[in-house]
């Protein structure tokens, strides 16, 4: 058995594509082919039920999955062991974010402390990270809501209180706070169903007695802003996503609970580097900061 082998039965296994897989590894699908055919002639069964190009993992194909993955992500961290311990003020740290206004603080004062160590962000969905994670394919994860399973590691940096946000010259626009019931009639822009604050939000408007009615739902939390202060709607923006200079009146909610949790996440068993342990560091200074400032 190859190693090449697991890395085209892994690819195959993920896409479940012979097309897509050969291109995702730059290989003609006659070489991608030939060699899943060979693994399956090493272990004596066909890993996969055949439908033209698709291919769909059977029940050895999915027990074997498991035990390659575990194969080559151990394989993995010991490659990246050994770079750290030859080159510890270089490499990359991967990161996977649901938000990332708190991002840029975090990362220009990393950068400060270490200068040559580079960056891979990607922007994903909650199923997205949780996937990533259990393959052990990032260093961090900056998730809300926090995520809990047997391999995944998470702490707890920041409660982060939800704001409502209203342009000024808006009828709320001289307050500080403000119950949820006088929102019931107010039109909103927020982000669709199945993000996290949206969930949150709609779920605790209702214990109040009203579905908020929104006018705009997207994709793009950061676009809300720019949304409240053209007047088109109102908006429930988390603290650490305000900007003071916008021309936006942000307000706290009376009489619930409207908060969010932000966690870092990591892999158990996945190698940290020195770097990756001092950006741990840094994220949780920095929000401990942050939370210093919310109690004064």
């Amino acid at each position: 058995m190859e190693l090449l082998q697991l890395q085209y039965f892994l690819a195959v296994a993920r896409l479940e594509h012979v097309t897509e897989a050969a291109r995702s590894l730059h290989v003609t699908q006659s070489s991608l082919s030939k060699t899943i055919q060979r693994l399956e002639e090493d272990l004596g069964v066909p890993l996969f039920d055949r439908t033209g190009r698709k291919l769909r993992l059977n029940e050895f194909g999915s027990r074997f999955l498991r035990r390659a993955e575990r194969a080559l992500f151990e394989l993995e961290q010991g490659k990246q062991e050994i770079s750290d311990l030859s080159s510890p003020e270089h490499g990359t740290i991967e990161l996977a974010v649901t938000n990332a206004s708190t991002l840029p603080n975090i990362l220009r004062e990393f950068r400060k402390r270490h200068p040559h160590i580079q960056f891979h962000v990607q922007m994903l969905t909650t199923q997205e990270m949780v996937m990533l994670l259990h393959r052990g394919e990032v260093d961090f994860c900056l998730s809300s809501p926090p995520i809990q399973g047997d391999d995944i590691e998470c702490q707890t940096v920041f409660i982060d209180p939800i704001l409502v946000a209203v342009p000024k010259g808006h009828r709320l626009a001289d307050r500080s706070s403000v119950p949820l019931t006088e929102l019931k009639d107010e039109w909103f822009v927020g982000v669709k169903r199945g993000y996290r604050t949206r969930d949150l939000v709609d779920s605790v408007c209702k214990s109040a007695g009203f579905e908020p009615k929104y006018v705009y739902e997207g994709n793009e939390p950061t676009r809300l802003s720019a949304l409240v202060e053209a007047g088109i709607g109102i908006a429930f923006i988390p603290s650490t996503a305000m900007n003071s200079r916008e021309h936006i009146q942000y307000l706290q909610v009376e009489e619930h609970e409207l908060v969010r949790e932000i966690a870092l996440l990591w892999h158990r068993s996945r190698y940290i580097s020195r770097a990756a342990m001092e950006f741990r560091e840094v994220v949780v200074e920095y929000f401990g900061a942050i939370s210093k400032q919310t109690d004064t």
